[in-house]
């Protein structure tokens, strides 16, 4: 006798709808609708999703009415709620079109983190509990942007979490890919509120949308993007509103543009300077600055540092404004043990940057970029590079005009790819 044929498994298709996705009751039955139709066709399907609306940020403001400190453990409980409620209500409007479907917590879908609360990292997941259902022909429906430590408290994974948890589900079930929906219908040369000529991207490289994601761009959350290469696993951003528009596609292979091999521009106002005056030059002062800041929890991002002279150096950094005061508090008590003559915090900075892979075989690009700017009469005040982006800090005035001007001389309002969107 042959042995029998194997069982063909339908993949698991990863979905993920963000706050303005679910943000209503009819939103809801909107997202409902779709999965609904998905699964009859014959999808497996795991969605994720973050709180409605401005729930986190109502939760965040009744924490506030409580206390100015809030417990770790205690205010990820309260946060995890939002989407819990969002995973509950769904699962009950897909049930309203006769397709089987359950909400699970991350602690239910077997979303493991370490305990550091408030921004927690996924260490590993468990699938069991999510094969067994969709086994059972249900929908799965996760609560996103949480996780459990192994003493089973609640943790979140800072904001914009939910990206998170859907590329790494996605990665842990073997999915083709991570869909991420939201109120944009992809991933744009630069944001369209800044600049009404952005045009929509086919494909990104995961690189460039790190990049972009990393430096402002608020479409993606950088450590989604990371786990998607890291696993290599295309992560497709499109809308929940519009099913015509295709969205863009980030992957490790993407189509090149030939004549003009900057991407996108990423606009951050999020920005704080804090400069660090006449630090004695010598070695290991950068990790008396840097390290009580990491021991803190305080990302830090651009640094400059300028020449010696007389072996005193000025030493300038920038951060999130949620970090800027604790950032200037611990240099100003460290100023008189790193021998520093002064410590002074800017809160009105911008980073504006072009971010594209095509770059590290180009020549001309940095010339390009602050020309544009001086004929703009923009002002740089710190300039910072990797090999596929050229960050400029600016006054935060003048920021817009940055991502407008540098957005025309880098003609990205003009497509050159087919499935790349023009304005309009």
């Amino acid at each position: 006798m042959s042995a029998p044929a194997p069982v063909s498994v339908q993949p698991v298709s990863v979905q993920k709808y963000g706050g303005t996705s679910v943000g209503s009751t009819e939103r809801l039955q909107h997202v409902a609708g779709r999965i609904a139709a998905r699964a009859a066709g014959g999808d497996r399907i795991v969605a994720v999703v973050s709180a409605m609306g401005k729930t986190t940020d109502s939760l965040v403001a009744l924490a506030g009415e409580i206390t100015a400190t809030p417990a770790g453990r205690e205010y990820d409980m309260l946060l995890a709620s939002g989407e819990i409620v969002s995973a509950a209500l769904l699962a009950m409007a897909i049930e309203e079109h006769d397709v089987p479907a359950i909400a699970l917590t991350g602690q239910q879908a077997g979303v493991f983190t370490d305990d550091t609360h408030t921004r927690a990292r996924i260490t590993r997941i468990e699938t069991d509990r999510i094969l067994t259902e969709l086994g059972r022909g249900q929908v799965v429906i996760i609560a996103g942007f949480q996780g459990i430590t192994p003493g089973s408290d609640f943790t979140t994974l800072g904001r914009g979490g939910s990206d998170t948890s859907a590329v790494a589900l996605a990665a842990a079930l073997h999915a083709v890919r991570a869909e991420i929906y939201t109120d944009v219908d992809g991933v744009y040369t630069t944001d369209p509120r800044i600049e009404p000529r952005a045009r929509r991207l086919h494909d990104i490289a995961y690189e460039e949308m790190l990049e972009l994601a990393s430096q402002g761009a608020g479409v993606m959350h950088p450590r989604a993007v990371e786990l998607g290469l890291l696993y290599d696993l295309p992560i497709l951003v499109a809308s929940s509103f519009r099913e015509d528009v295709p969205g863009t596609l980030i992957r490790k292979q993407v189509q090149m543009e030939p004549s003009n091999r900057v991407r996108g521009i990423a606009l951050d106002r999020d920005v704080a300077l804090i400069t660090i005056r006449a630090v004695p030059d010598r070695p290991g002062i950068a990790s008396q600055v840097f390290g009580p800041l990491a021991e803190a929890g305080i990302n830090v991002d651009t640094i400059v540092q300028n020449a010696s002279a007389e072996r005193l150096t000025d030493m300038t950094f920038s951060v999130a404004h949620d970090q800027a005061a604790a950032a200037h508090a611990l240099c100003r008590d460290g100023a008189d043990d790193l021998g520093a003559s002064d410590v002074i915090l800017d809160e009105h900075a911008a980073k504006v940057s072009i971010v594209g892979t095509g770059m590290q075989s180009g020549v001309g690009y940095a010339a390009k970029m602050f020309r544009a700017l001086a004929e703009a009469a923009i002002n740089i005040e710190l300039i910072s590079t990797s090999e596929i982006r050229i960050t400029a800090i600016v006054h935060e005035d003048d920021g817009q005009a940055a991502a407008q001007v540098l957005h025309a001389a880098f003609e990205l309002d003009e497509p050159v790819l087919a499935g790349e969107a023009a304005p309009g």
